[in-house]
């Protein structure tokens, strides 16, 4: 099975130890990371998609995908 998740939140030391722990758990990166402006709040906001394989589980709807 195939996972895929969408890392987001304010690009701060936060979110690359997010990331960081994610890869340390079986995770890679898959594409470039993206940045946004939030003009409201003045922060920068970053998103990185991050895949992983999991052999003999198949996939549900339900299932916690941080968890696997």
């Amino acid at each position: 099975m195939k996972l895929y998740r969408l890392l987001t939140g304010q690009d701060d030391a936060a979110f690359c130890h997010r990331v960081t722990d994610a890869l340390n758990k079986g995770w890679a990166l898959h594409g470039s990371p993206s940045l946004t402006f939030n003009a409201q709040t003045g922060q920068v906001m970053a998103g990185q998609a991050i895949v992983k394989d999991v052999e003999g589980k198949d996939y549900h709807p339900d299932m916690k995908l941080s968890e696997q």
